[in-house]
């Protein structure tokens, strides 16, 4: 195998060359900070000849993903990008398009019927977007599936990167065959609310749920394929030093790093400290979080994100009944951090990890707790 060569990239042109080797078949975008340079950059590729693709330059978020859905009906091969208020625009769109099952592929809603992956690093954003094609794709699953990357840190910023030759991508994403495309006249099918009216409806959002769960299994087959093409691991549950950890923290996305760093200056003072990091959150991979966290007296969970009103923000919520369902016994400490992009520090990371000692020893009730403003 020939040397790859690593390059610096930031996040975003990494998606956009990764939908490049892809080669969908519509693309349909409107751009909205921090993901403008993911479709502009593609917009390039289009002009310069560099794919076939159509590309749909909408006046609009929600008509961007409403051409995405009859593109991915009529059994198109669909891709597009979005973020920030842009996603809230399309909101009406997105249940529409699990709802039929449109197995679209959009970098960067939760709850939706949407697989979710999040990215810690600009070459994770590159390998997952490869990754969801077939994940979408797959016959058990033919659901869309989100591709999450932060922004700024890792849309925005450099980093040291490899990519894969164009052909092995085209060999590995394969092309796309369509189980119910909406211009196959001679097998016409029903689509929308008006397929499903009455009690119908209900039993067609239960195999939405089906399909959702049986991405779990695709997402673990299809990244350890593209794993074993790369030499990149591919692990639902990345699970950083705790096998025989006091105190982990639970974390999505690139501030795992700083997670990390602390936690391996912790060790060298011989404090047994932890790392978990979900690459995906839909489905959530409940057991395997457990499982990594079982032997834990105390466990620290860091959203970018808030509940309003709820008792836990979005990752503790879920962490905590992956506990409750498979018998874990760890105290939960939730926290929120990096709100607006903001930083999360190595000594935000410490402050947790210290927090987890007090809370052990009895101090602390575990409610939401805000890091990182000033005072």
């Amino acid at each position: 195998m020939a040397e790859k060569k690593m390059f610096s990239a930031t996040g975003n042109q990494m998606v956009a060359d990764a939908f490049r080797q892809v080669n969908p078949d519509v693309m349909a975008a409107y751009p909205i900070t921090p993901q403008t340079t993911i479709v502009e950059g593609y917009a390039k590729f289009v002009a310069d000849g560099k794919v076939t693709t159509e590309y749909v330059p909408t006046e609009s978020e929600h008509s961007a993903l409403s051409a995405c859905i009859g593109a991915s009906a009529a059994g198109a091969r669909v891709a597009t990008a979005t973020s920030s208020q842009g996603l809230a625009y399309m909101w009406e769109e997105l249940h529409i398009a699990s709802g039929m099952r449109c197995p679209i592929v959009m970098a960067n809603a939760r709850d939706c019927g949407w697989g979710m992956m999040f990215a810690e690093t600009a070459q994770e954003a590159y390998d997952n977007t490869i990754i969801a094609f077939k994940v979408a794709e797959d016959p058990n699953v033919l659901l869309p599936v989100l591709t999450t990357l932060d922004g700024f840190v890792t849309t925005h910023a450099m980093d040291c990167c490899v990519m894969e030759e164009d052909q092995v991508v085209k060999d590995f994403v394969g092309n796309y065959e369509p189980k119910y495309p909406l211009l196959d006249t001679e097998n016409p099918v029903g689509q929308g609310m008006f397929a499903t009216l009455g009690n119908g409806y209900m039993k067609y959002k239960l195999t939405e749920r089906h399909a959702l769960d049986n991405a779990m299994e695709a997402f673990e087959r299809h990244g350890k394929e593209w794993a074993e093409i790369t030499g990149r691991p591919f692990e639902l549950v990345d699970a950083w030093g705790t096998e025989d950890a006091d105190f982990i923290i639970v974390v999505l996305g690139s501030c795992a790093g700083n997670a990390r760093f602390q936690a391996r200056k912790l060790r060298e003072q011989g404090k047994k400290v932890g790392v978990v990091r979900p690459r995906i959150f839909r489905p959530f991979p409940a057991k395997q979080i457990a499982e990594a966290c079982k032997n834990a007296k105390a466990v620290a969970v860091l959203d970018r994100s808030d509940s309003y009103g709820s008792p836990h923000a979005p990752l503790a919520l879920e962490v905590r009944s992956a506990f409750h369902a498979n018998g874990v016994d760890a105290l939960v400490n939730d926290y929120v951090v990096g709100l607006g992009g903001a930083d999360i520090t190595l000594e935000q990371m410490n402050t947790v990890f210290s927090d987890l000692e007090a809370r052990a020893a009895g101090e602390g009730d575990g409610s939401i707790k805000y890091l990182g403003i000033e005072e």
